[in-house]
């Protein structure tokens, strides 16, 4: 059962999503906020990041970037989640190291449509830690 990270300051965006993708057979692992995000991508090894991008402490591109920096070999794919849909945000989410992008309110079919693309996409690592 594929493990997604959901990364979100708001806690009624975080419950309904971990409930629409618990219900779906993901296992999810949530963060509040950019470090956190951080964090927990070292300590929960996830398939996907659903990353929003305007939080506290440390914004979804920030984390992003220090996800990609940190662990190089092993490229977790990374969708962006954004409520201010601005016309350079999808630009900028791709420049960070995001894969896709999703404005909010959230199209949950084609959320989950990305989140299988990704994960079946996604190359298979050999760590002793899976």
């Amino acid at each position: 059962m594929p493990t997604i990270l959901l990364v979100d300051d708001h806690d009624d965006i975080r419950d309904m999503l971990t409930r629409q993708l618990q219900k779906h057979g993901y296992t999810v692992v949530t963060a509040t906020n950019g470090l956190e995000a951080v964090l927990a991508t070292a300590h929960a090894a996830p398939s996907l990041i659903l990353m929003d991008v305007n939080m506290p402490e440390l914004d979804g591109y920030e984390a992003t970037i220090q996800i990609r920096e940190a662990n190089p070999e092993n490229r977790i794919p990374v969708i962006a989640l954004t409520a201010y849909a601005l016309p350079d945000d999808q630009a900028r989410a791709m420049a960070a190291g995001c894969d896709r992008f999703q404005p909010k309110p959230i199209d949950m079919p084609k959320l989950l449509e990305q989140i299988r693309e990704l994960i079946a996409n996604k190359p298979q690592t050999t760590d002793s830690l899976s």
